[in-house]
């Protein structure tokens, strides 16, 4: 019996592991969806780029941090962490800012992770 449970354990951690991970992954990127989203809200009403969450009106999932990395008159970057995913991180840029260092956006407006 107790070699059964073993077994089953050993299937079922590392695919409990890849879906916790995959939850990771789709917070941090809904949340900088979300924040493209309100970029270009505000870029609408001062023809800049905001830098700060919270006149972007931007709230964060539990666990996700959002830097916002640049942001000028004519592009932004920011990445995201989340406290469950250690060491990895989703990013995103705009116009002419720079992908952030470290971040693993390659391709403008296309939010890209490093998991």
């Amino acid at each position: 019996m107790t070699v059964i449970i073993g077994i089953l354990a050993a299937i079922a951690i590392p695919k409990f592991s890849a879906t916790r991970e995959k939850a990771y992954r789709a917070s941090m990127m809904a949340d900088l969806r979300n924040l493209a989203s309100s970029q270009e809200l505000f870029y609408n009403d001062g023809l800049t780029f905001g830098s700060d969450l919270t006149e972007l009106d931007v709230v964060e999932s539990a666990g996700v941090t959002i830097t916002i990395n640049e942001a000028t008159p004519t592009g932004w970057a920011a990445t995201a962490v989340h406290d469950g995913a250690p060491g990895e991180s989703c990013g995103v840029f705009h116009g002419d800012a720079a992908a952030a260092g470290g971040a693993p956006a390659t391709v403008q407006s296309v939010i890209q992770c490093s998991f």
